[in-house]
């Protein structure tokens, strides 16, 4: 079949994360951070972006 080629790969986000962001800790908020993603078994990005979304409830 000619035309059109269907494309090959991941299908595309519909909240595509376009920001990237580093972050400095200290000891202490690495532990804080490790423990809370072994506990709920999320990534750490996932982590942050619920800290951001707490930080939105407090406005």
């Amino acid at each position: 079949m000619k035309g059109i080629a269907k494309k090959i790969g991941r299908p595309l986000s519909e909240n595509p994360k376009e920001i990237r962001l580093t972050v400095r800790l200290d000891k202490k908020h690495n532990e804080i951070l490790e423990r809370y993603v072994k506990r709920n078994k999320v990534t750490k990005n996932e982590a942050v972006r619920r800290g951001i979304e707490r930080l939105k409830e407090d406005e």
